[in-house]
Formats: C-alpha cells, sequence, structure tokens
C-alpha cells in the first residue's frame, strides 16, 4: 500500500536544483530502516539491508530536485527578477503564487506579475509574447529596501510554485507540485521496502540525485560512486493523454506505468526492456511503452556511465510537469513498483549475465 503520506510530504518540500535539503529530511524520515549517506551535492545514498558488497550492484535512481528559480536582481520597487532552475515555458509563469526561501530557511509568498489588460496594448494582448527576463515575483513590498531588511530576501535565494498536495480517493487521482520527480522518489523508497528481507544475488542501492533539472548533474556523481551494473531510472513522466488519440499517446493516466524506450538522452537495453515487458506480461502489471522524440533522464548520463550499464527507465505519467500543477494515478506508482520489484526478483546470475553479454564470450 503506497504510503500517501510520505508522497504528500514529498511533493509539498521545498528543492529546486542545488537547494534540495527539505527533499533530503523527508527522505530521511522514511528511509530511516536503511543505511542513508549523503554527499556535498545532496545526492542521498539509501543501501539495502543484506548488501555485501562484493556482488552485482544495482542502482534504484530518482531525482530530489523540482523545476523553479533564483533571485537575480530586486529593483527599487521591490520586484525580483528571476532566472530558470530547469525547463520553463514563460506563458506559464505569470499571475502564479511562488515560495521564496531566503538565507534563514524562511519561506516567503510572492506573485508573478502580470499585466492587466487595462494597462495592455493591443499589439500585447495579440502577441502574447514573454520573455523570462521580465518577468519579476511581487512579494507585496513598495521598495528594495522592505525585501530585503524585511524579508531578508537576496540575490542567489531559490523558489519554487506555491502549491499544496491532494490526493482524491474518490478516483484515485493525486494533484501537486514536483510530481517530477518526487513520485519518482516515493517509488524508489517503496521498492526498496518491498526488497527488504527478499534473498537477492545482488546489492541494492537506492541513489536520489540532484540536480536533474539543471542538466542531470547528480546522476553523474552517483553513477560514480555505486558503479551499478545495472540501474532503474523511476520517472515523473510527461502524460500525454490530453493531446493525442488513444493509439498515438504512450503516457496515459491509469495505464499503467510507463516503459521508455529512447528519448534525447539514451537508446535503451533491449534486453532489460524485453526481461520488463515479459514479467509484466506474467505478472498482470499493467505498462505502456514510450518512444520519446524529446526529453530525457538520468539515464542518459547512467548508462554512459563506468562500463556501459544497463538501464530501465519506468515512468509514471504525470500530467503538466513543469508547470505548477501535475495530476498523476495512485494505480500508476503502484505498477511502477510492482514491476520494479517482480523484475529484480527474475534477475539470477544467468539473467545478469545474458544482458551483460557474458554468455556471448
Amino acid at each position: 500500500m503506497t504510503d500517501m503520506k510520505m508522497m504528500e510530504q514529498l511533493s509539498n518540500a521545498f528543492g529546486p536544483g542545488g537547494f534540495e535539503e527539505d527533499v533530503v529530511r523527508v527522505v530521511k524520515e522514511y528511509a530511516d530502516d536503511f543505511k542513508v549517506t549523503m554527499d556535498a551535492m545532496n545526492n542521498v545514498y539509501i543501501s539495502l539491508k543484506g548488501n555485501t558488497g562484493d556482488r552485482p550492484v544495482i542502482m534504484l535512481d530518482a531525482h530530489l530536485d523540482e523545476v523553479g528559480f533564483m533571485v537575480q536582481t530586486i529593483d527599487a520597487k521591490g520586484l525580483l527578477s528571476i532566472v530558470p532552475l530547469g525547463g520553463w515555458i514563460t506563458t506559464n509563469i505569470p499571475a502564479h503564487s511562488m515560495i521564496i526561501k531566503n538565507r534563514k530557511g524562511e519561506y516567503v509568498k510572492g506573485i508573478v506579475v502580470s499585466k492587466p489588460p487595462h494597462f495592455m496594448t493591443a499589439e500585447e494582448k495579440e502577441s502574447g509574447k514573454i520573455h523570462m527576463e521580465n518577468l519579476r515575483i511581487d512579494v507585496g513590498c513598495t521598495s528594495r529596501e522592505e525585501v530585503v531588511e524585511l524579508f531578508g530576501i537576496q540575490t542567489g535565494d531559490p523558489v519554487v510554485p506555491d502549491v499544496s498536495f491532494h490526493h482524491n480517493g474518490r478516483n484515485g487521482v493525486m494533484s501537486g507540485k514536483a510530481f517530477d520527480n518526487r513520485i519518482g522518489c516515493l517509488a524508489v523508497i517503496e521498492t526498496m521496502k518491498k526488497l527488504d528481507g527478499q534473498n537477492l544475488p545482488f546489492d541494492v542501492i537506492g541513489a536520489l540525485a540532484a540536480q536533474e533539472e539543471v542538466g542531470t548533474r547528480g546522476a553523474q556523481v552517483t553513477t560514480e560512486v555505486v558503479k551499478p551494473d545495472f540501474a532503474i531510472v523511476f520517472e515523473g513522466s510527461p502524460a500525454d493523454d490530453m493531446y493525442y488519440d488513444e493509439y498515438s499517446a504512450q503516457g496515459v493516466l491509469k495505464k499503467g506505468v510507463q516503459i521508455r524506450h529512447m528519448d534525447q538522452s539514451y537508446v535503451s537495453h533491449a534486453g532489460f526492456i524485453h526481461l520488463a515487458q515479459k514479467i509484466g506480461e506474467e505478472k498482470k502489471i499493467r505498462y505502456q511503452s514510450a518512444v520519446r522524440r524529446g526529453g530525457g533522464t538520468n539515464a542518459g548520463k547512467i548508462h554512459l556511465g563506468h562500463k556501459a550499464i544497463p538501464v530501465l527507465v519506468l515512468g509514471i505519467p504525470s500530467r503538466y510537469v513543469h508547470t505548477h500543477y501535475s495530476y498523476a494515478a495512485l494505480e500508476d506508482v503502484e505498477s511502477a513498483v510492482s514491476l520494479a520489484f517482480e523484475t529484480l526478483l527474475a534477475m539470477n546470475q544467468e539473467t545478469m549475465d545474458t544482458l551483460l553479454k557474458k554468455n556471448f564470450l
């Protein structure tokens, strides 16, 4: 049974790239049954009980950070200019509530400035163009001095959307911010809890990486630290069910976990995918296959690791990622966890040798 309290706290936690500390605290609370360590970059390593250190290693990856912003300047009127931490479409940003975290760790609410139609020219109304460098956050002050002295906000302070998590028990759909990729963090911890106590022929390490949204930087470090033989990447994948027909959509809510065959960052390991599909069919775990023209995940860095690592990317379809709000179905989370768990149980030494092509030598 998925721990909804954990999902709520993960989603609500403040944590854009480089500022994941609040997310790390939540992870430590819910992974306290395991050995948990961190590094200077905010990457978190969770070791399964029973790891021996002398067996093949399987890494379970997700990223901690969410898309957000950083304060660049504060003008004379007390308005904050911002730069993005991750990929944003500028038209999705104005007139939304934001939270700034100052150096004291205090949270300050603000609103992204939007110009009322009364003050817009006909050309502005028609074009709808917005440039990131023109966006400002208003925290309700009238001067720079108020912002700095009363609210303690400075250049370099991080910003995230102001959104609270909600689970709708009527239809099993969750809403909130940062499903890309706190939903993956949840899946890593839930999978490790299911694996705890199993007699496995390999070690398992959960690696929750920082700074994915600004260049998959954390995964470059975790891959070198863990040195996995295999990896499963959990991702809050962009759902496409609102845009395409039933034959074209490959990230549909309530149609199961998404198995990603390729994106701009990697081409999947076919053997690993075929194993997961076989297990899904045998265990009646719903899954959907996806071939992505764009986007990328930590798999891009991981599969290029120290010795060509087979990677399986499991996505939980999440509507409207890289905006303030997302929807995701609880049953898709459970499908992702179940498929990962059952696939790992099927990985004996012979299977691992086959995936690594050792039996071909």
